[in-house]
């Protein structure tokens, strides 16, 4: 396709074939070869994925057109989860791709969205690929993994939005469906809480001259994320409720009550499942899914600009930094227990109920140091839990030697991971508090013990996971216990001897040149030797000449030789021998755990859970947090600033604050750096603190439970002239009365900025002319009146 004009053009189907495709029509009906959980998949010879040449696709590119083909299997099915639900390859999936669609004035580029030469766009890299790593290894949020699908109604249904969404590494897909006014801001705010890889939306929201205020909004807030759009046709609630039916698991089953009317999140489910289908190049499960609806009334709402303003995940001068409320809270352990701070913080709890019953946890591992450090030492040793159920449920539609080494590495993570139960249950057992009691019931749970004693009939007791590739890939070639298949057996020898007779050639090498070589190992050039020796100790300096791919870091060399690559390949076919078998036998393991692998959902909300509360009180040891109490009156007795405490790495100094329904306003005036910016924002963030079930930075805290919380802060960076900085403000602040409310906490720092202390006092009695009464507090540190 092609912009031209400033106008956005709609998408066009693409009807040719790709250049190494043959045409699905003409091939042969193929028995399907392997049993992946309960749905036989079709084996597949050619990459899906790469179905286009790169001479066509440059070609199209040039033209200004966009080639876009669906990933069918090769009876010209799509699955989702049986037979009865596939979708015939004549209804071909039209995408649009486009990381730079930026609102009316641009223009609109199709691109492909499985090409890795998309500008701005990241590549999909198949889940099957994916390892589960240990939280110390990599950081829960360094790469974007969400998918999200969003439909607006149309005529009088305008401003009804559905969104769904799926993370690509959690097998979990989250429904929303809510009015929203002419800002869009729970669109915006839910998107910035998701952080997605991609978008996609239906391309009529982008017509050619009818582009939708909302399309244009999400592309103006999410320049650097990519954008598909999608026929209209796709977004379908009918086919959302039909996919929701086959893949949601059975302990979700409720979620057909809350979303059977909600028509707007069922077609956003719809396309989204449909497109996560194509570039995944697999397909879930049936009964395999958490799906949950998500609706607004159970959390408050801060929207992006306030989230940005009080730094609660992101620090405005490096994103890098830690300095973040994110950063104060978070020591948890695991990848799912830092995914869930974040999601808190960005979206607090507004029952008192269920915040006592985390302050009540936070308490207890408080008091009982033997619970805290012994539930501690558990929950580190866990790993991507949500990560490992997303891969164990997805079925690829192709087998490839990765994708078997995939599931067998996994099959050994889900070892792991199960027998860690029993110590989890153990550390709980003597937990007094309701919700720590509920999660050990929880794990009393007869199907993890039924998982485990089928894994530990196949698999040998003695693997498990192991840091180090070598160590790893041992643990994999090795995992099937002998005398279940002879001819694994015999190529595991073979493998044994090949390893052996590597090690035996150095040796013979190190003893030829009397040099101290040694035998190591690396995952992209396998088998190599190195040695520590000092140029000066080599004949003329050098290497033997049968040495080859030489490389010096100080006084270390690596290289090889003619003979050590020939070992190298014939020890990559014996592993692929051994991987191929292993694979089957794990597959027929997997065809018989799956019915009872849905627990895993319950235990990966456990440890997540746990390792959020473990967090808070950890921080708790730190400084002199107390517990917060919830009333009608937000009340704070000696309160500080919590992240300017991680900054200073001392206690800085303690403010009070006082606000009851009589006396609701609070005007701060002071010198130029004399902390009410810090004061200000110090306030929210305490209450931010108290609704996700954290103690809060003071000696007494009270708090009214905010539904909403909206911050004004002023940068130095904001002074423009005075004309545009007071325009601006007043934008800000008619968002703010449009959308709040009496359960809201509002704190707006230097409103009439640039302008004269008169007419800044004028504009704050303009803006808010129904407040019952006002304070004037002098901002002089430790003085303010409690």
């Amino acid at each position: 396709m092609a912009g031209t004009g400033g106008r956005v053009a709609t998408s066009e189907s693409y009807t040719g074939h790709c250049s190494s495709t043959p045409g699905v029509s003409g091939r042969a009906e193929q028995t399907p070869r392997y049993t992946l959980g309960l749905l036989q998949t079709p084996h597949s010879s050619e990459s899906a994925g790469a179905g286009c040449s790169g001479e066509g696709l440059a070609a199209s590119r040039a033209a200004g057109t966009s080639a876009v083909k669906p990933v069918v299997s090769e009876r010209g099915e799509s699955y989702f989860g049986d037979k009865s639900s596939c979708v015939e390859n004549a209804n071909t999936l039209n995408l649009t791709s486009s990381s730079s669609m930026r609102g009316l004035n641009s223009t609109c580029v199709g691109k492909t969205p499985l090409s890795s030469g998309r500008s701005g766009c990241r590549s999909h890299t198949p889940l099957m690929g994916y390892s589960v790593t240990s939280s110390s290894a990599v950081s829960a949020h360094t790469v974007a993994s969400v998918i999200v699908a969003v439909v607006e109604g149309r005529g009088l249904a305008r401003g009804e939005v559905g969104m769904a969404s799926i993370d690509l590494k959690n097998p979990e897909m989250i429904l929303s469906q809510f009015a929203d006014n002419t800002t869009y801001a729970k669109v915006i705010t839910k998107l910035k809480i998701l952080t997605p890889l991609e978008i996609i939306m239906s391309n009529t929201a982008c017509d050619a001259g009818n582009t939708t205020k909302l399309f244009s909004l999400v592309t103006e807030h999410f320049k650097n994320v990519t954008f598909t759009t999608v026929q209209r046709k796709y977004f379908n609630e009918t086919k959302g409720l039909e996919y929701i039916e086959q893949l949601c698991a059975s302990e979700f089953s409720t979620i057909f009550m809350e979303v059977q009317s909600k028509y707007y999140c069922l077609a956003a489910a719809a396309a989204l499942l449909k497109y996560v289908e194509f570039i995944q190049n697999a397909v879930y499960a049936p009964k395999s899914l958490k799906v949950r609806f998500q609706g607004s009334e159970k959390t408050a709402m801060i929207d992006s600009s306030s989230a940005q303003n009080l730094e609660l995940v992101i620090n405005n001068r490096d994103s890098r930094d830690g300095h973040t409320l994110l950063g104060v809270l978070n020591y948890t352990k695991t990848p799912g227990g830092s995914r869930r701070l974040r999601s808190n913080i960005l979206e607090p709890l507004v029952d008192a109920e269920t915040i006592n019953t985390r302050l009540d946890c936070v308490q207890e591992l408080l008091q009982d140091e033997e619970l805290f450090f012994g539930l501690q030492a558990v929950i580190s040793k866990f790993l991507d839990t949500e990560q490992l159920l997303s891969v164990l449920v997805q079925i690829p539609k192709q087998d490839t030697v990765k994708t078997a080494e995939s599931k067998i590495t996994n099959l050994i993570y889900l070892k792991h991971t199960l027998e860690l139960v029993e110590p989890l249950k153990a550390a709980l057992r003597s937990c007094n508090t309701q919700l720590l009691k509920a999660y050990y019931n929880s794990l009393e749970d007869t199907r993890f013990g039924i998982i485990l004693e089928k894994i530990t009939s196949v698999i040998n007791d003695d693997t498990r996971y192991t840091k180090g590739c070598l160590s790893m890939r041992t643990q994999k070639c090795y995992a099937v216990k002998p005398n279940i298949n002879e001819f694994l057996d015999i190529a595991r020898r073979t493998y044994t001897e090949i390893v052996d007779d590597i090690a035996g050639m150095i040796t013979q090498l190190a003893e030829k040149y009397n040099l101290p070589m040694k035998t190591s190992f690396s995952s992209a050039r396998g088998f190599f030797i190195q040695m520590n020796a000092d140029c000066s100790t080599l004949p003329n300096g050098q290497l033997p000449s049968e040495f080859t791919k030489i490389t010096k870091i100080k006084n270390t060399y690596s290289f090889t030789s003619a003979d050590l690559m020939k070992m190298n390949e014939r020890c990559q076919e014996s592993l692929r021998e051994i991987y191929h078998m292993t694979y089957l036998i794990v597959c027929k393991l997997l065809n018989e755990i799956y019915e009872h692998i849905h627990c895993l959902y319950k235990l990966s909300d456990i440890v997540s859970m746990l390792d959020m509360l473990l967090s808070f009180a950890h921080a708790c040891t730190l400084s002199d947090y107390v517990r917060p109490e919830f009333t009608d009156t937000l009340a704070i007795k000696q309160g500080w600033h919590p992240i300017l405490e991680k900054i200073a790495m001392e206690k800085p100094v303690a403010n009070n604050t006082y606000l009851t329904e009589g006396n609701n306003l609070v005007i701060i005036t002071g010198p130029n750096m004399s902390g009410k910016s810090t004061y200000l924002k110090q306030i929210a963030l305490c209450q931010i603190m108290a609704q996700i079930g954290s103690y809060v930075p003071a000696e007494y805290c009270s708090f009214r439970i905010a539904e909403q919380i909206f911050t004004r802060i002023g940068m130095d960076d904001d002074i423009e002239t005075n004309a545009s900085t007071f325009m601006k403000e007043m934008k800000e602040i008619t968002y703010i009365i449009q959308n709040a409310n009496d359960k809201s906490l509002i704190i707006i720092d230097e409103l009439g900025r640039g302008t004269s202390a008169q007419e800044g006092v004028y504009t704050v009695c303009y803006t808010f002319p129904g407040t019952m009464s006002y304070r004037r507090f002098i901002s002089q540190r430790g003085k303010l009146p409690f």
